[in-house]
């Protein structure tokens, strides 16, 4: 039987933002190197924030730098504001930049300093800054609802996907910041954004307490879309989600049950075992 390609992100950034301790930037490397080994294409491997905010994630540059070449392979690395920009346009080995916006007012406040207003211009100059260099993720946050009681709808979601395909946004991901999103809504949302405007360049970055993994990837699945990003061992998530229990997808949890539904996404299933034990053992260690 024919495979049919999926892209899987995966999510090391996500994974360690968080941690109390500092991994040091020989260890990061490494367990890049054996994702990248393994067969893992798209990751998600660091951000150009201050260290001030996300102190595990200062040594960005280095990182990158001891990575082998991209050769196809996509590294991608947060960035929230103009410095972070700049800094990533003159990184070596990157392919794509990230920008994290929120739907949720009081959430695009605490996680970028920066109101939604003020964070249409950014994306803007971004798309302009990174044209023929770059490639630009917008990440849409809090885009199944929020706790905090601001405004959400469906509609709403639509409406900021139009707003940045007009600004020439290629790729954007739906996320479920909080993890408490039900697969029906997660479902529901989707379809509608591919049917407007296609699957194509659409993902979702979910988080979930482990019973309802499976159950949210069938969601976005069934909606059609194939772009998936999660953390092995399902380490990350959101810290302001309150629920410890709450991580990204595990990828090997996540991966096996695509290849069974005909998808593949080109990593070697043997090698996840101990990569997840290794994603494990760095949170046990740093976390």
């Amino acid at each position: 039987m024919t495979k049919i390609p999926i892209r899987y992100v995966e999510c090391p950034r996500d994974a360690w933002q968080g941690f109390n301790r500092f991994i040091p930037t020989e260890e990061k490397v490494a367990f890049l190197k054996r994702l990248l080994e393994a067969g893992f294409r798209h990751l998600d491997l660091t951000s150009f924030v201050s260290p001030k905010w996300v102190p595990q994630m200062a040594d960005a540059e280095e990182v990158l730098a001891a990575l082998p070449p991209p050769e196809g392979r996509t590294y991608l690395a947060i960035v929230a504001n103009e410095r972070g920009l700049e800094r990533a346009l003159k990184a070596p080995n990157l392919t794509h930049v990230g920008y994290p916006f929120s739907l949720s007012e009081t959430f695009q406040r605490k996680n970028t300093n920066r109101s939604i207003e003020d964070s249409w211009p950014l994306v803007e100059a971004m798309v302009r800054a990174v044209e023929g260099r770059l490639g630009l993720v917008v990440y849409l946050s809090m885009a199944f609802g929020n706790p905090y009681g601001d405004p959400w709808s469906p509609e709403a979601v639509l409406e900021a996907i139009g707003r940045l395909r007009e600004l020439g946004v290629k790729e954007i991901a739906l996320a479920d910041t909080y993890g408490v999103a039900e697969a029906r809504r997660i479902r529901e949302v989707l379809q509608q954004a591919a049917a407007r405007f296609g699957a194509e360049g659409l993902g979702a970055h979910l988080h979930a307490r482990p019973e309802g993994v499976l159950e949210k990837v069938e969601a976005v699945l069934e909606a059609g879309v194939r772009w998936l990003e999660g953390a092995l061992a399902g380490v990350g998530g959101c810290p302001f989600a309150g629920d410890e229990l709450v991580g990204n997808l595990p990828t090997e949890k996540v991966l096996p049950h695509l290849e069974a539904q005909g998808l593949t996404t080109g990593v070697d299933m043997r090698a996840l075992p101990l990569l997840a034990e290794e994603a494990a053992r760095l949170r046990l260690l740093y976390g």
